[in-house]
């Protein structure tokens, strides 16, 4: 049975307020074992509500957990869905203050972005349907962030919370996907100058195009579209890495380009 509007209202606005005051919450999931996926699509629309009403405007969606090392180390078994929204955007290269941006233990991931040349609409939404409707892609760096207390999450948890995003920063390269092999490209990070992950395209369900179809067609049957223009992250290429203030970042994807950050308090 869902949830009713009064208790799905509650949750957003405890998400929504621990953002707000850099806290964790105790797992929805272990306060009410009955949530649904659905339920916590309509807890996270909430949160999102309260974002909007601050003049946060969406700019794009993300798919998280879709490699199997990412499923592993969250224990989470299948891919999550979120809004991004402009504040959620820093540049390339920036300096990512903790306090500021509102991050309580956040994690990096290096993935690929699609920027999109016309509009999706799901469900029946094929890989080669998004190839066609991109208009470029280039390496990512999104940083999760739970408002979940250790992050003892359960799939209905990450959603409800927006699927654990923070921030994101895409590179500066702007690559026709057409171009290449995006299954093939190989990610390499280093954290404060030392190897802190790699990965392939085929991390993410077999292939990036793959991933962001599955996107396009869970929410185009929620009644959300892709649109023209909107940035789509497709999934981390490797493990999570914790990150603190004064750790530096730094990603490059092969035949794709590089992206870094630093963190501060």
């Amino acid at each position: 049975m869902a949830l009713d509007n009064k208790l799905i209202h509650a949750l957003g606005d405890e998400l929504f307020n621990a953002l707000q005051q850099r806290t964790t919450v105790a797992p929805i999931t272990t306060r009410h074992t009955e949530i649904s996926i659905e339920d916590a699509y309509r807890i996270s629309l909430r949160f999102l509500s309260r974002r909007e009403a601050l003049g946060e405007m969406v700019v794009g969606k993300k798919i998280g957990v879709t490699s199997k090392a990412v499923q592993d180390m969250l224990n989470v078994h299948q891919p999550d869905f979120g809004f991004l929204t402009d504040r959620m955007q820093v540049p390339n290269g920036a300096n990512v203050s903790l306090l500021e941006h509102r991050l309580i233990q956040p994690r990096a991931e290096g993935e690929i972005a699609f920027i999109l040349a016309e509009d999706l609409v799901g469900p029946g939404i094929s890989a080669e349907d998004v190839m066609d409707a991109t208009a470029a892609v280039t390496p990512c760096f999104e940083i999760v962030d739970s408002r979940i207390t250790d992050w003892k999450i359960r799939i209905e948890d990450t959603v409800a919370d927006n699927a654990s995003c923070g921030v994101f920063l895409l590179g500066e390269e702007r690559i026709d996907p057409r171009t290449l092999d995006l299954a093939a490209v190989e990610l390499t990070m280093l954290k404060n100058g030392q190897p802190a992950g790699s990965g392939l395209g085929s991390a993410v369900q077999g292939h990036p195009c793959a991933a962001v179809a599955w996107l396009a067609n869970t929410l185009g049957k929620l009644g959300i579209p892709f649109q023209r223009n909107e940035i789509i992250l497709s999934g981390a290429l490797a493990p999570l890495v914790p990150v603190v203030a004064g750790d530096h970042l730094e990603m490059q994807i092969s035949s794709l380009g590089t992206a870094s950050l630093r963190f501060t308090a």
